[in-house]
């Protein structure tokens, strides 16, 4: 077995006797074992960045913007090792993970941009007589140590949207790698290790949940970023105090297709986005509603298009679909399928933590496929007569991440943005969109606050005011 991977602390390789192996989601090997931080690393990682943030509000936009670039360049020259590291952990197929690191390239590089553009604010005040003579300014301040709490699904890319924009705006930061897939983390750290950051700024602490409570709980960090699961999610929040809180959770994500749709554009768009990284994405599609004018023939193509997909090995260049995360993963998906009371069109076969793609039609009201976040490749079917009917089933979750429409009528396209209770509307596109200078995040059991790297600085800083009185002029004599 190769020497466990060490993490990172105050910028510098730790290495530990606890170790915690990563599993392979396809094959089941261990690929690494990692090193795990202690009760005492996440203190001294929590005391370090108090005494590191007035090292870094000292440093100018320049240079974090330089940071920032630094790190694109850095993985830009190792992209390959670094979406075969994720392949790897996260099982996702190959073509995939190197679509996830061109989106890390990009919010790096949009987070280069952001770091010289946090503008200060002259505020007209002279609105009455009260204040006439005085005159304001607003700037933005890190809001200081951040802790970042990330999951197994993209892990490079969700870690970049916390990272990076904290990196812009000065704030120092821990993040906490889920313990399946902490070793493209862990390969960052080497790119930020070179960037010379200010001593203090920046750790990444792989540990159990129990040694990261004080990554929710202690008052010296300022805010929590965790994307995760609502009930993972909300108790966080319960148990952060003070901080600020960004929540980026889950979602039964729904496509409504529309009589007029261009079948032969909506077909492959749906599939790849219901069934591409085995649907383990918050933003997959989950429920598809047909017109039922259209509905015998897109069901049709989206089996015959389901049937063209690759199901296996992450690291074949033509593999489409990979393996959920885990066994229990891949039981709970089956059972969810079996119980749903629907017509199983295809898939729901298993091999190993492979699960074919499945489609189901008419699930019963209630099911947990309809309801609750699937997170696997199952997509269902179902058919509606008029489009407030297809909005309101949209609308019967206890999710509001992000939706999607096909329809040329732009009264249609208008309706659905103003009524889905959403954070998102994506009109003739799958909801599974996601462009990466957006602001990104739900409502409801889907989250607070929102991702996409200025909308991320926004939370990360926080607006001061100076209020200036101009002195009268001197008494003569």
């Amino acid at each position: 077995m190769a020497t466990p991977m060490p993490f990172w602390l105050n910028g510098r390789r730790v290495s530990s006797q606890n170790t915690a192996p990563v599993i392979a989601p396809f094959g089941g090997g261990v690929l690494a074992n990692v090193c795990q931080a202690s009760p005492a690393d996440v203190e001294a990682a929590i005391a370090a960045m108090v005494a590191g943030l007035e090292r870094w509000k000292a440093w100018p936009s320049h240079r974090r913007a330089a940071a920032c670039d630094n790190v694109h360049d850095a993985l830009q020259s190792r992209a390959e090792e670094f979406a075969r590291t994720l392949a790897q952990e996260a099982g996702k197929p190959l073509k995939s993970a190197r679509g996830e690191v061109a989106r890390a390239l990009t919010t790096f590089r949009l987070a280069a941009q952001e770091a010289t553009r946090i503008a200060s604010e002259q505020l007209p005040v002279d609105i009455d007589a009260r204040s006439e003579g005085y005159w304001a300014i607003v700037e933005r301040f890190p809001i200081g140590p951040c802790s970042f709490i990330t999951p197994f699904n993209f892990p490079l890319n969700l870690v970049a949207h916390k990272v990076a924009p904290a990196m812009a705006a000065g704030c120092p930061f821990i993040v906490k790698p889920s313990e399946r897939t902490p070793m493209t983390a862990l390969l960052l750290g080497e790119l930020l290790a070179a960037c010379d950051l200010p001593e203090g700024t920046w750790h990444i602490l792989p540990c159990d949940r129990v040694t990261a409570r004080p990554l929710v709980a202690d008052e010296r960090i300022k805010l929590l970023s965790f994307t995760g699961s609502p009930q993972v999610g909300f108790a966080m929040k319960a148990a952060a105090g003070k901080k600020s809180v960004i929540l980026e959770l889950g979602n039964a994500s729904a496509v409504i297709v529309e009589a007029e749709t261009d079948l032969a554009d909506a077909v492959p768009r749906i599939v790849r986005a219901a069934f591409g990284y085995a649907g383990q994405s918050c933003i997959s599609v989950q429920r598809v509603y047909l017109h039922e004018s259209i509905a015998t023939q897109a069901t049709e193509m989206l089996l015959a298009a389901t049937a063209e997909l690759k199901v296996g090995d992450p690291l074949d260049e033509a593999t489409d679909v990979g393996p959920v995360i885990d066994a229990a993963a891949a039981e709970r998906l089956q059972a969810w399928i079996t119980q749903s009371g629907g017509a199983i069109l295809c898939g729901n076969t298993r091999s190993g933590n492979l699960l074919a793609p499945t489609i189901v039609r008419n699930p019963a009201p209630g099911a947990a496929l309809l309801t609750q976040e699937a997170f696997g490749p199952v997509m269902t079917l179902e058919t509606y007569a008029d489009f407030e009917s297809a909005l309101a089933m949209v609308n019967a979750t206890p999710f509001g991440l992000q939706a999607g429409i096909f329809t040329r009528d732009l009264h249609k396209a208008r309706r659905a943005f103003t009524h889905l209770d959403m954070g998102g509307v994506v009109i003739n596109d799958v909801p599974t969109t996601r462009i990466d200078n957006m602001p990104y995040g739900g409502i409801k059991d889907s989250g607070l606050g929102r991702e996409g790297v200025r909308y991320a600085i926004a939370h990360l800083t926080e607006p001061r005011v100076l209020l200036i009185r101009s002195a009268p002029p001197p008494h003569t004599h």
